[in-house]
């Protein structure tokens, strides 16, 4: 299955001199999905948490190298997803998502 996607990176700018402050940056990425799969997680709440725990692996340019610690999320059909672990391949980047990402994104379009 192929991969098409943003990725959003948390990266620290500089706003005003000396003065630091977390951006999501988000890029386009292409690749293949490699691996598919989705576990309900029981909880005490009305709805289990949907998890899944998919493996997407991108062809990575040099800021996905130089920032791939900083990787906060993949979309992927039509959701954010936390990453969970990224393992550098080069030239491929393999990211691998979990959960539902209901944190900070990129500037929207």
């Amino acid at each position: 299955m192929k991969f098409a996607g943003v990725i959003g990176f948390k990266v620290l700018s500089e706003v005003r001199p000396s003065v630091w402050q977390p951006t999501i940056i988000e890029r386009m990425y292409r690749g293949d999905v490699n691996r598919v799969s989705r576990r309900n997680q029981s909880s005490d709440k009305v709805n289990d948490d949907v998890t899944i725990s998919n493996e997407i692996e991108i062809l990575a340019d040099a800021y996905a190298f130089q920032n791939f610690q900083n990787i906060q999320y993949v979309t992927w059909l039509g959701a954010n997803w936390k990453v969970g672990s990224v393992s550098v391949e080069p030239p491929r980047l393999i990211i691998e998502i979990g959960g539902v990402y209901n944190g900070e994104t990129g500037p929207q379009a």
